[in-house]
């Protein structure tokens, strides 16, 4: 079986022979077997978890490169009227240990009712919307 050797990251590589499409959660791994749309089987294994990016490729040890595609999830784009609202809001979900993804001056969660209850409360716009979820990595150790 073919085997992950390097991940190079999104805008950094061209040329895919497969892609493999994951969810935000399927691509924080440390060892998996994947399967690409095109059939290419191959195994994902690190010494420490990794955070694979939509867009990023997968070398595999005999040089050809798999993308990785990150499935469309059902989120929430929470945006505010300053940058001042938006810390107010980062913190209220961080504290809740949700995991968001920050594009631009607006934040990304995972569609919750309760959150977004949460949210329209303290004065956000919510616009439902399918895409990647690509969320903040974790730092080591925390």
């Amino acid at each position: 079986m073919k085997r992950v050797s390097a991940i190079k990251p999104a805008g950094e590589w061209a040329g895919a022979i497969d892609r493999v499409v994951l969810d935000a959660g399927d691509r924080q791994r440390r060892r998996i077997v994947l399967k690409g749309e095109q059939g290419t089987e191959f195994l994902l294994d690190f010494l420490k978890p990794v955070t694979l990016r939509d867009g990023d490729g997968l070398v595999l040890d005999d040089g050809t490169i798999v993308l990785v595609a990150g499935l469309a999830e059902s989120l929430i784009e929470v945006s505010t009227g300053s940058a001042l609202d938006a810390v107010r809001l980062a913190w209220h979900l961080g504290n809740r240990h949700t995991d968001v993804q920050i594009i631009g001056g607006k934040i990304r969660i995972r569609r919750d009712h309760v959150l977004e209850e949460m949210l329209r409360g303290l004065g956000a716009q919510l616009a439902p919307l399918e895409a990647p979820f690509d969320p903040e990595v974790q730092p080591h150790g925390a």
